[in-house]
């Protein structure tokens, strides 16, 4: 049951853009009693260049679980707390999810309000089907935990939305043509609604040459849009495919060898990883 005192605004900051603060979002900031913010000098600079002075607490990654319990003390008490993160959407690769579910568990309303954010932004410029996506926020910083995370999403058929940092997005590329195929298309949007927003568009493959030859492609915030797989159109042998995974097994985990099997017999990771968690009590699986 919702409780009649307090209130917390989960609030969408403009990316880039000042302008793309709404006046809903105004207005909520400007009531609110207190603001947790991911970084508090960022939000500082934010509420000054719109005129805005309220009382802010950090609440990042590193310090949610301890901020929460006072978060919800204020709500207790009747305060109207604001969420908001550095940039876009709170909770999208940003913190907030244990807030807000603590929050709405305890029976305090739980408001939105929706504005900006990167990956609708890269979807609506990227000219890629949007019917279907999927968002998998940062891929792995480590060259080799990144390209076993690629090659378990290579046979998704939805478009994916994908953050990177500048400075490994070159890299990124690189193991996406060679997990997803060189001619996948895809669109890199950077410092989208920002001054020197640029959208470069093409296949896997001359995205990662541009990557190397444009010394600007490497700058700024990064969201990637990716075509989604073709459906496969490959008629599996059942005892093949159990052969494949029995064999990897013996050196992989079972999502690594479901990942690996769908790719080298066309049969989709489900039907690989269902074999491979049956297999796996029987093999000497490495964890």
């Amino acid at each position: 049951m919702k409780k009649s005192s307090g209130r917390l605004d989960v609030i969408a900051t403009p990316i880039g853009n000042l302008a793309d603060l709404s006046d809903r979002a105004r207005a909520s900031l400007t009531e609110a009693d207190l603001i947790a913010a991911e970084d508090t000098r960022h939000t500082l600079t934010l509420l000054s260049a719109i005129g805005i002075s309220r009382p802010l607490l950090s609440l990042h990654t590193h310090n949610e679980s301890q901020r929460v319990p006072q978060v919800l003390a204020q709500l207790e008490a009747g305060s109207v707390v604001a969420l908001v993160s550095d940039a876009g959407t709170p909770l999208l690769s940003d913190p907030g999810y244990e807030l807000v579910r603590e929050a709405a568990s305890a029976g305090f309303e739980v408001r939105s309000i929706p504005g900006p954010s990167a990956i609708t932004a890269a979807l609506a410029v990227a000219g890629l089907p949007t019917g279907r996506f999927c968002f998998e926020g940062f891929l792995p910083a480590r060259s080799r935990e990144r390209r076993a995370a690629l090659l378990e999403l290579a046979s998704e058929q939805r478009t994916l939305v994908l953050f990177e940092a500048p400075h490994r997005i070159a890299a990124a590329l690189i193991d996406l043509a060679a997990a997803f195929g060189a001619e996948r298309r895809a669109v890199v949007a950077r410092e989208l609604t920002k001054v020197h927003e640029t959208v470069y568009r093409g296949t896997l493959a001359e995205l990662a040459a541009q990557a190397k030859s444009d010394a600007n492609f490497c700058r700024g915030e990064i969201t990637l849009v990716i075509a989604g797989a073709p459906p496969s159109t490959l008629s599996v042998d059942p005892q093949q495919l159990r052969r494949t995974v029995t064999l990897l097994l013996k050196e992989l985990s079972p999502g690594k060898a479901a990942a690996l099997a769908g790719q080298l017999t066309g049969a989709k990771r489900s039907e690989a990883y269902a074999i491979a968690i049956s297999l796996a009590p029987e093999e000497e699986v490495p964890g």
